[in-house]
């Protein structure tokens, strides 16, 4: 049998990273974590919302409260076609906690200063180029000549990670939804608060969301459909200025407040996120002494909204199994709990995405026929993906 792990190895500073080994060190694993960027990633991304079940995640290794004092809580999304009809609204059950937005530069900044303060070790120029098994441990190796060692490594390296390819080889690239992602904050949007509401738009020509906040400020972003796939430092290249004109033009004709919100956001704070990307099924999460979390293993579109809150999930969940379990048997346990819940979310990240993407017809037809089919919906029925909490008390058990 193997020896339960001591000590890991987190490879990628980002969320998912510090989490991590903020759960592995409540379970007892000394654990930190090698970035591979030289400086920390203060004031990048874009907004996102953390669900309730991402917040339970958080709540089992006592880091909850750091979403809900930077968020602003999302009662309800709404759903409205180019023409401004309201087509559906969709909520969590109101037994569950709001979906909190936060910016994903605060939420890091906020994650990186809670690690810090719990004494986690954060290694910044250390990019993964290979590992080594030893036998007793695992040894990873940096492009700076270094190298780091411990019982265990766990991948929290992203959508394109170094430790999915180093598990398999042959695992597969993150596919392009045929979306480029663009956001901006307004301090003063002019318009009336939507009272807790998130209003998705399926523009015309692009997809619209926005939320305006009791004090009039306000938050944007688009999906834009483009067929050429393009990186982000590519999207980034074009240049704010011209991406404000093929924004201004590709809601020309909706009557949603898109171009008004556009209208009033300053070229120098638009944000160019790029391309909306998820991971096709990856087969293997583990091998030997190395595992994977977050977007490495289950990457969701952002059409989701549980991109972060999976990822915090999944942290936790592989933490509370390493506590209980030889690593081997950690693993395995691990993705036997995970798998079939992301999966799921996965498909209708990508059925949404479907939705933002549609032809005249398609576009014609959805909105016929959503408000109709949303009316059947028993928000119990959709509650699964909020309504999940880790018991971080109760002992992980190995497959049987």
């Amino acid at each position: 049998m193997s020896p339960k792990a001591r000590t890991a190895l987190v490879i990628g500073g980002g969320i998912a990273g510090p989490v991590a080994a903020m759960a592995l060190r409540q379970a007892g694993i000394e654990a930190a974590v090698h970035e591979a960027y030289d400086h920390t990633a203060d004031g990048v991304g874009g907004g996102m919302t953390i669900a309730p079940n991402g917040q339970n995640a958080l709540d089992a290794i006592g880091a909850g409260d750091l979403v809900r004092a930077i968020g602003i809580p999302v009662s309800a999304l709404g759903l409205r076609s180019w023409t401004g009809k309201h087509l559906a609204r969709f909520a969590p059950p109101a037994r569950l906690p709001s979906l909190q937005f936060v910016w994903r530069a605060d939420l890091y900044r906020a994650i990186y200063a809670e690690a810090e303060r719990r004494s986690v070790p954060i290694h910044h120029g250390k990019r993964l180029t290979g590992t080594t098994d030893t036998g007793s441990g695992v040894t990873a190796h940096f492009a700076d000549g270094t190298q780091a060692s411990a019982d265990i490594l766990i991948g929290a390296d992203g959508i394109r990670s170094t430790v999915r390819s180093l598990i398999d080889p042959a695992a597969p690239q993150p596919n392009y939804a045929g979306l480029v992602c663009f956001g901006a904050r307004l301090d003063r949007s002019g318009l009336p608060s939507t009272e807790g509401v998130m209003y998705m738009c399926f523009g015309k020509r692009a997809f619209f969301g926005y939320q305006v906040f009791d004090d009039s400020s306000a938050v944007w972003f688009v999906n834009l459909p483009h067929r050429a796939p393009m990186t982000v430092a590519e999207a980034q290249a074009i240049g704010a200025e011209e991406w404000m004109r093929t924004l201004r033009a590709a809601f020309a004709d909706d009557r949603t407040p898109a171009l008004e919100m556009i209208g009033r956001t300053d070229p120098g704070q638009l944000l160019v996120t790029g391309p909306m990307e998820n991971m096709p099924r990856v087969a293997n999460w583990t091998r030997g002494r190395m595992a994977l979390i977050g977007d490495a293993a289950h990457a969701a579109s952002s059409s989701s909204g549980q991109g972060a809150s999976i990822a915090a999930e999944s942290a936790v969940e592989l933490a509370r199994c390493l506590r209980d379990l030889p690593y081997d048997q950690a693993f395995a346990a691990y993705e036997q709990l995970r798998r079939p819940r992301v999966e799921r979310i996965i498909k209708l990240g990508v059925r949404t995405n479907s939705n933002k993407t549609a032809g005249p017809v398609g576009r014609a037809l959805r909105d016929l026929v959503m408000p109709a089919a949303m009316k059947l919906v028993n928000p119990e029925k959709m509650a699964w993906q909020f309504d999940h909490r880790i018991d971080w008390d109760a002992k992980a058990a190995p497959l049987t």
